[in-house]
Parts: structure tokens; sequence; C-alpha cells
């Protein structure tokens, strides 16, 4: 409020200026009488209701303001946990790992570890996390403006969200007490728990209180129950270099996890040392010195290791509790091990003489996207890198069956034709390898004979890179998709178990499945929810059979002749990036699509490998043994 000027002030109130250019009311004594010496000129009535207007609006701005002030606090808090309830220390649970058959696959250690106290640590276990996650966390009182500011204009200069603002306070409040859910109103509430934390506790019972509460992957929660499962020790005993592994974990824990991304989890962890250096903590020679000794050493090996990392890497969030849980998974044991042998035989052989080091084989039920068989490398216990998951690669012509989808949906059938004479786009002219062009093929022999230039127009046909992209993500393949006419040609970046999912309708009838691998789940007692996504109508019954047509002709008469049973219908395609870096086959019979990926971790071109030769060949081994 500004202040108001005394009424008999010489300077007073706007309308003074106009005082003086105006006669001024006489007062006028009553008839007979002569005026008062001292008679009082009353103030003007505009000026009295001017004030009384504004302090009228000033008292009504209070009220309504003040009731929505309470309104908006009602709303973010009415549902607000109880944060004491969260705080309760949680008990260990154990995770037990059936096949689908009742054998024991795996068990693994408790989820919790002992409670640690900030005292027992070594200094720079907190000090590590502070430095990368929140430097400032001594001085902020729960939020911290400039943090944010930092974020907001790093994610305006790229365009995208490269940096959060968060405290580690608000993400405490986060992990403790909401879900992981992304909107405004849950920020809003993360932000008010985090007030309330900073008001109940100190600096290092917050700390004390997020390292032993903390997620940091594989099922693991607290920096004492990382410590054992990744390195086999106590947290009061973390070497520098393996703490700062740790204090990297919180950003994603998945993509950083030791057992299964160990090169990312010491890209990280070394990232987490130049931060300890810029915070002033340890010297630059201390961070090198430490870098060198990141070596992670291997996990011992039981049945399935990738399948078992895979399903335990959601628990989290599908069974959030910390009872013992009891999983029945999809793994049928008698495949995986057809799997692992058949593959472990080629790689050996020849494989080895074509330069092929590393392949991934995921085989799942068409009917609902239970999996069934997972190998994701060649050695389990040299390298627990799942690349059936993890790996993002370029499928090449196993990517065609969504670029012909797209094409059925916009009108054409396996009968239309299209031509295979070459063509250049913008300078861009793709090449058909061995094939002669012949004019004019249908949609079924392109796609037996994987025609590269007949692709590319069936792209175009079908709306372009987008509306491909569309029907591919419609399928549930996940990636990075070009927004030109590679696409056609399988330029996008998959993970193999996505595109063997997206292969699932043609066997289906055209529902759309999510792998998943646990069946049933009991704990505590009782059995459990287990949150299975239901297969859901994505492709029109009609197409699904037509596409399964054109890629039974695949098999019989085009690329894919090597996976031929005789006998069984069996559908697939195949696919080969440039320069036989990478080898693909993606098959269906007997109600099952399998996926098969050759290659090396480098990149590294193979020997004449192409997605008809070994892959379709490992495909047609494990079937023929799988398949009675």
């Amino acid at each position: 409020m500004f202040p108001c000027k005394s009424a008999s002030s010489p300077s007073a109130g706007p309308a003074d200026g106009l005082e003086e250019a105006m006669p001024r009311p006489q007062a006028h004594a009553p008839r007979g009488k002569a005026p008062a010496a001292h008679a009082t000129v009353a103030p003007p009535a505009r000026r009295r209701s001017g004030l009384g207007r504004l302090l009228r609006v000033l008292v009504l701005v209070t009220v309504w303001g003040g009731l929505a002030l309470a309104a908006g606090v009602l709303f973010f808090a009415w549902d607000l946990p109880r944060p004491e309830t969260a705080l309760v220390a949680s008990r260990r649970p154990a995770v037990t790992l059936e096949a689908a058959d009742g054998r024991l696959l795996a068990t693994s250690g408790d989820l919790y570890g002992e409670r640690v106290r900030l005292a027992d640590l070594p200094a720079f276990v907190p000090g590590a996390l502070m430095a990368v996650e929140d430097r400032r966390f001594r001085s902020h009182f729960g939020l911290d403006p400039l943090g944010l500011l930092r974020a907001a204009v790093a994610n305006w200069r790229a365009g995208r969200v490269v940096q959060g603002g968060s405290t580690l306070t608000q993400q405490l409040a986060k992990n403790l007490f909401l879900t992981p859910e992304r909107h405004m109103r849950r920020k809003v509430q993360e932000a008010m728990l985090a007030l309330w934390l900073e008001s109940r506790f100190s600096k290092d019972q917050l700390i004390e209180i997020y390292l032993n509460r903390v997620y940091l992957g594989a099922g693991a929660y607290g920096v004492d129950a990382a410590a054992r499962l990744y390195f086999g020790v106590p947290a009061r005993r973390l070497a520098l270099w393996q703490a700062a592994i740790l204090a990297g974990l919180p950003k994603a824990p998945s993509r950083y996890n030791p057992r299964s991304s160990p090169e990312a989890a010491i890209r990280r962890g070394t990232e987490v040392l130049g931060a300890m250096v810029d915070a002033g903590l340890i010297t630059a020679a201390r961070a090198t010195e430490e870098a060198a000794k990141m070596v992670l050493p291997p996990r011992p090996s039981g049945d399935a290791g990738w399948f078992s990392d895979w399903v335990q890497d959601d628990l989290a969030d599908s069974f959030p509790g910390s009872g013992d849980l009891a999983l029945r998974t999809t793994l049928d044991l008698r495949l995986q091990a057809v799997v692992e042998a058949r593959l472990g035989a080629l790689l050996a052989g020849p494989g080895a003489a074509a330069g092929v080091t590393q392949g991934a084989v995921v085989v799942l039920q068409a009917s609902d996207g239970a999996v069934r068989a997972m190998v994701g490398g060649r050695d389990y216990r040299a390298s627990p890198f799942n690349r059936a998951t993890l790996a993002r690669r370029q499928p090449g012509s196993a990517f065609k069956p969504f670029v012909w989808l797209a094409a059925l949906e916009q009108g054409m059938d396996p009968s239309s034709t299209v031509s295979d004479q070459p063509l250049t786009l913008g300078g861009w002219s793709p090449g058909n390898g061995r094939w002669r062009a012949r004019g004019e093929v249908s949609l079924e022999e392109a796609l037996a004979h994987s025609i590269n230039t007949a692709a590319v127009r069936v792209l175009l046909a079908a709306g372009g890179a987008r509306a491909v992209a569309a029907v591919a993500e419609r399928l549930g393949v996940q990636g990075r998709f070009p927004n030109n006419a590679s696409l056609a040609l399988g330029t996008a970046e998959v993970t193999l178990i996505d595109l063997v999912a997206g292969y699932a309708p043609f066997a289906n009838g055209g529902m759309r499945v999510t792998p998943y691998g646990i069946a049933v789940a009991h704990g505590g007692g009782r059995s459990l929810a287990v949150p299975n996504p239901a297969p859901v109508r994505a492709v029109s019954a009609e197409h699904a059979a037509e596409m399964r047509r054109m890629l039974a002709a695949v098999v019989s008469r085009g690329t894919g002749r090597a996976a031929a049973l005789p006998g069984r219908m069996v559908a697939g395609k195949t696919g080969t990036t440039q320069d036989f870096r990478d080898a693909w086959f993606v098959g269906i019979a007997g109600g099952l699509v399998a996926g098969i990926w050759l290659g090396n971790d480098d990149a590294r071109p193979m020997e004449d490998v192409s997605g008809g030769t070994l892959p379709a060949r490992l495909f047609h081994d494990v079937m023929e043994d799988t398949i009675r």
C-alpha cells in the first residue's frame, strides 16, 4: 500500500492542482448574520469516495486471494501421504524366480541392506552423491531456485529436457511418498513434501535417509544393499571409485546398472569423479587414479542370467512394498537350453569363421507376449549386457513388414504391383544387390525378395516415413525413426525384443502384445496382481492374414528359405545392414515368434553374413528342436 499524504499538506493528493485552478465554494452564513471568522470547508466527497473504494478493493483482494490460496493448498494436499509412515524402516525382502514349470530358476538377495549411519560411512559416499546430484544441498531450503533457473536455461538452449532442477530433498520426497507420474500436480506435491522434510529433519538426517532408501537398480534399495549386490562389500567399506559408480545410479538405475551395463556404469562413475573434482572434494590426480581402478567383476552366472535380470529390473514399480516375492516366470527351460546350445555352437563354429562374435535371441508366445526364451549375448559371465533388450541396432530389411502393412492400410493388397526399377531421391539411389529388375512386381514378390527400390516406392505410396513409423509404434516397436525414405530399408534403431513383439500381430490375428516375463506372483502370504497389459487390437484380422501370407512367401521362395521347416508353415523376414554389420531373422512358427541378431559389439563388419544365412539357419535349428 502506498502512503497517503495528509489532507492539510500543501502537496496533498492528485487533485491539488485542480483545487487551485478552480474557484473554491464559499461558505454562506445564515441570513442576517456575518460569516464566522473560522468557518471550516468540508473536503471533497469525491476524494473520500476514492479512498474508500481503494480500501474495499484491498480487503476483497486479500479475502479472495486468501481463499484461493487455501483452495490451492487443499487441492494439492488433500491426498498427500502421511510422511511419517513412509519413514518407517522396511524389512529386507528376497526374490525367488521359478521357471514356467515351477523349477527353481534363480534367487536374489535382500532388496534392502542394513541401515547405515552417516558417521559410519566414508565421507566420500555422501560427498559423491551431493557433487553430482545437488551441490548446494547444504545451503538451500529444500528447493533450489538457482538450480531450477540453470536447468531451464540449459533445456531451452537444447530444445529438450537435458537437465533437471530437483534437489536431493525433492528426490527423497518423490522416492518416499509419490508415484513416478510426471505432471504439474505431482511436482507441486513434491515441493510441499520437500519443504516438510527440511523443516522436520536436519541436513545430515536427510542425506542419511536418502542413502538408506534410494533405488539403485536391480531391485536394490539403499547404498548398503547396492554395495553388497554390485561389489560384495558393505557400504562402510566402499572404495572411492565404487562410491562414484553408486552415486551415478539415481539418475537412471537401469541404464547405468553395473550388472547389465558395466561399461555405461563405468562411464557414469567417471563423470561423478569429475563432478567431485569440480566441487573441490578430490584432486584431478586422485580422480584419474580412481578411474583406473574401475573394473567390475563378472557376476556368477545362473540359468538364464539375462532373462532373470530383465524380469527383476522393474520389480520396484510392479510390486511396491517390502514383502518377500515368489515369482513364477514364463521361461521355458527346455527351449532356453536349446537356444543357448544352438547359439553357442553357431558362434563357436561357422560364426567364428565369418567374424561373428555376438548374438542375441528372443522367443515369445505370439498370442500374449510371454517370453519363452532369452539370450542376450555369447557368455553371460563375460558380459551380462543384454543385447536382446538394451542394444539398439538398425534392423535392415527386417523392418520392411511395417512398410508393407502401412501400404495395405492405404488400400493396396499382396497382388498390387510396384516398380523395381532404379530410382533416385535427392541424390540418393538405393541399390538392389543381386536382384535383376523386372519392371513391375507384386507386393508379395517384392517383400519375398526384399527389393529395396520397390520398398522405397511402397513407403512413398503408404504416406511416407512418418506414416510408416506410426504403424511400427502402434505395433509396439519403439525406436529412433529417420524422417526420410531410407526408413524403408531399415535405418531405424530398435531393440530385438521390440522388433519380435512387432511381428506378433502378424501371427495372432492382429493383436498387439507387450513382452512380459512374470506370470504369477506371491508376496506376504497372498497372491499379487501381475500388471501385464492384455493384447489389444492393432491390425485388422484381414491385413494380419495378408501380412502372414507374404512373410510365408519370404521363407518358401524368397530370402528366408534357410528357415523353412518341412511340413510346417513358417513365415518371417530377413534383414542385413550395410557392410554386413548386422544380420537378422524374425520368424513365426508353431505359435511362437523368434528373433535372432548376429553381429559384433563394435559394429565391425562380418564376412558376407546376411539375414538369410546364419540367422535363418539358427531359427531353423531352434524350431526343429522345439516344435514337435
